[in-house]
């Protein structure tokens, strides 16, 4: 007897976010199910596409405002991503994904839990 063939799974896209130790415990007080809402001065959520430059985002901005800086690595179905244009946000590797932040309830229904640090 056969078994019958599984769906081949949707293909993701590896994100990263640079995050400081407030933004870190509000994602571990979700359960690692959501991203927190943006702050009024924070009109997008940026997760990037380089995990160079997330570690530099880490460590030459939030360890200089908050004494600590981590990288967060997660997966995200592609075809729901594809709403957000790349941006260049300098050099060529620089790249991050501009969500709104009035989309962002949306975002983390789409993306599955945050991998543990």
């Amino acid at each position: 007897m056969t078994s019958p063939r599984r769906p081949d799974p949707k293909p993701t896209t590896t994100l990263w976010r640079p995050t400081g130790p407030e933004e870190l415990a509000l994602v571990r007080a979700s359960g690692r199910r959501a991203w927190p809402p943006r702050l009024p001065e924070q009109p997008i959520f940026y997760p990037v596409l380089n995990e160079d430059y997330a570690i530099r985002i880490a460590r030459d901005r939030n360890v200089k405002h908050s004494g600590v800086g981590h990288v967060t690595r997660f997966e995200v179905d592609s075809a729901f991503l594809a709403r957000y244009p790349v941006q260049q946000a300098g050099g060529r590797t620089i790249l991050e994904l501009w969500v709104p932040a009035e989309e962002l309830d949306e975002f983390n229904v789409i993306q599955p839990r945050i991998p543990a640090l």
